[in-house]
């Protein structure tokens, strides 16, 4: 008979036996790839093929029983599909995300689909015939030319702009444009079924609105330092940066465009025509412009100051109509910018000009028409579509400082009569008459 020491070390064992039996339902020889959240992005969410994912509790009764034919499923579909199991008594917060509430839960994974319960019989036969009829579905996408490729939320052409910890602040927050952030993660069902309408609204946005996708699985930084809660998460940065607005409108492509549109409406910046008065100006408004339109004024004792305000009014109203477009005006009265002026040719054949001058590509174009509104608005909408004629720069032109306009009329300056006598001295009258 045994004592009851050996009967408590008998019992000890058997309890350790058993639980660590709970939580080893798939060992290390087992065909099931065993997940976590350090892989189940690599293994799942960017796989090529079709992924069988079944959530399980090592407490569980029915996930244990399942084991020997989840198993048996892994070992007939090597190399056709991937059966894999997660622990979601373990990895309790990846498991929230798919919605798990009870044990075990299959879900199957497609490239470029949201995942699906299975709700089939739970024997090898169906498990394998459902496998391979979303094997087919994944072929003909591919035959019929779909892209499937990965569970990435992004397609390689998305105009989202891809964002991270080391260019989000050069991109976004130094930016004057208006710019609309998703923060998604990769496992998210809710993120995989907004990103095709996020791709089509960024396409159809196209140099309007910025948007850019923060994947928050790689960038926690970004997530911590918006307070991003839940995903997906879409944040708006329009003119004040350091205070970003929630979207919390339908995650279509036609409300998220609407929306922008409408921001973008009260986020643009005043139009304004600045006065070129030395390099500082010519930096600011021309360096990252994508074109600059510089208008050449006549002389203030030409037109006065009333004619060259109803010039700068002409020019207002331009800018005004394309304030949406990423231009600037800038303007110098006659010979103040006297390097400028020859590079592009302006004084020959008089005041006001106007050229369209890209300084990224050192190249520029003259207004050849009248300087009359209609004549200016056709030729910025010319110069937006690239332009005809464009000559060379040759070179950075030298701008100088000069003092800005003070708004007035020009004085003319009068100087002192003289005679001839003062003008040449005791020798006038010393002269012979002739």
């Amino acid at each position: 008979m045994r004592t009851q020491s050996e009967l408590l070390l008998a019992l000890s064992i058997l309890f350790f036996q058993s639980n660590l039996f709970c939580y080893a339902l798939y060992g290390p020889s087992s065909p099931v790839l065993q997940l976590n959240p350090s892989n189940f992005k690599s293994k799942v969410l960017n796989s090529n093929g079709v992924v069988l994912v079944e959530f399980f509790a090592p407490w569980c009764g029915h996930c244990k029983a399942l084991t020997p034919t989840w198993e048996k499923a892994a070992a007939v579909l090597k190399g056709v599909a991937t059966v894999a199991a997660l622990d979601a008594d373990a990895h309790q917060s990846l498991a929230q995300e798919y919605g798990i509430r009870g044990f075990p839960t299959i879900k199957v994974f497609v490239p470029g689909n949201p995942p699906v319960d299975y709700q089939g019989a739970r024997d090898v036969k169906p498990i394998a015939e459902y496998a391979l009829k979303q094997i087919k579905a994944l072929l003909k996408d591919r035959l019929n030319g779909k892209s499937t490729g990965g569970s990435s939320e992004k397609s390689e052409t998305s105009l989202s702009v891809e964002l991270n910890s080391r260019n989000f602040d050069e991109l976004v927050l130094k930016s004057k444009e208006l710019w609309i952030v998703e923060f998604f993660a990769p496992w998210c069902g809710h993120c995989k079924k907004l990103a095709p309408e996020w791709t089509k609204a960024a396409n159809n946005l196209q140099g309007k609105v910025k948007l850019g996708h923060v994947d928050c699985d790689s960038e926690k930084s970004l997530m911590s330092r918006f307070n991003v809660q839940g995903f997906p998460t879409i944040l708006v940065f329009g003119a004040d940066k350091d205070t970003p607005i929630p979207y919390e409108g339908a995650r279509t492509a036609s409300a998220i465009e609407s929306f922008a549109l409408e921001q973008l409406e009260s986020n643009v910046a005043p139009p304004e025509v600045t006065e070129l008065t030395g390099p500082d100006v010519m930096e600011e408004k021309c360096g990252s412009a994508a074109i600059c339109f510089v208008a050449f004024l006549p002389d203030i004792l030409d037109s006065k100051a009333e004619g060259r305000n109803k010039y700068l009014e002409q020019l207002l109203s331009v800018a005004e109509k394309f304030k949406r477009s990423p231009y600037s005006y800038v303007w110098a009265a006659a010979g103040k910018q006297p390097d400028l002026e020859n590079r592009v040719g302006v004084g020959g054949y008089g005041y006001p000009a106007l050229v369209a001058l890209n300084a990224k590509k050192g190249a520029y174009a003259p207004l050849k028409s009248a300087f009359e509104l209609e004549h200016i608005v056709e030729f910025v909408k010319e110069a937006g579509r690239g332009g005809k004629g464009n000559l060379p720069l040759n070179g950075n032109p030298e701008i100088v400082k000069t003092e800005p306009w003070d708004g007035k009329d020009g004085e003319i300056i009068e100087e002192d009569e003289f005679s001839l006598e003062e003008l040449m001295g005791e020798d006038a009258g010393s002269k012979d008459e002739l």
